[in-house]
């Protein structure tokens, strides 16, 4: 059960670097750091886009409009962060000295 549970925790890891990488890329795009005609920066920002949007944007639907500013990415990783620890507790029977 350990592994299953490692297994998870490695999987939210993953998606919330993909998400911070998200936000990141978006800044970076939005101040010309990054020019997105590149092929690389084109690519791996379409491959954020494809693995986060799908989650992204049904919280940007529920959330306020708040002009300009995108909290989705903080709701989802904030929700993240509480599932795994739900979730990793119910595999592993127990919540006690699990600090993620």
């Amino acid at each position: 059960m350990a592994a299953i549970a490692q297994l998870i925790d490695f999987v939210v890891d993953f998606y919330i670097f993909c998400l911070i990488a998200s936000a990141i890329m978006s800044w970076l795009v939005a101040f010309n750091v990054l020019n997105p005609h590149n092929n690389t920066a084109r690519t791996i920002g379409q491959f954020l886009y494809r693995i986060t949007e799908p989650a992204l944007g049904p919280i940007r639907r529920l959330l306020p409009d708040l002009g300009g500013i995108d909290l989705s990415p903080v709701v989802l990783i904030i929700g993240l962060m509480v599932a795994r620890t739900f979730v990793i507790c119910d595999v592993m029977g127990f919540c006690a000295g699990y600090t993620g």
